[in-house]
């Protein structure tokens, strides 16, 4: 399991760290682990990258994220 920080994510999953936090906030991704004393955000790669990829894929047929957030609830529990 490879963990990133925040800004790498990021940079892999050609978004913004505020787009991710966003998400995270919204419940869309899941911090994998919390660095203290920094508290530093570490994200699963494969998992949040596949997660991401899932909104975009979602996000281009003009669904809010509120639909976003059900259509992958769904995928998750069937």
């Amino acid at each position: 399991m490879g963990l990133l920080k925040i800004g790498e994510m990021a940079r892999e999953a050609g978004v913004l760290r505020s787009t991710i936090r966003y998400y995270t906030e919204m419940g869309l991704l899941r911090v994998a682990e919390t660095l203290l004393p920094g508290g530093y955000r570490l994200y699963d790669r494969e998992q949040t990258l596949a997660r991401i990829q899932q909104i975009k894929s979602v996000a281009e047929q003009n669904r809010t994220l509120e639909n976003i957030r059900e259509e992958l609830a769904k995928s998750i529990a069937g």
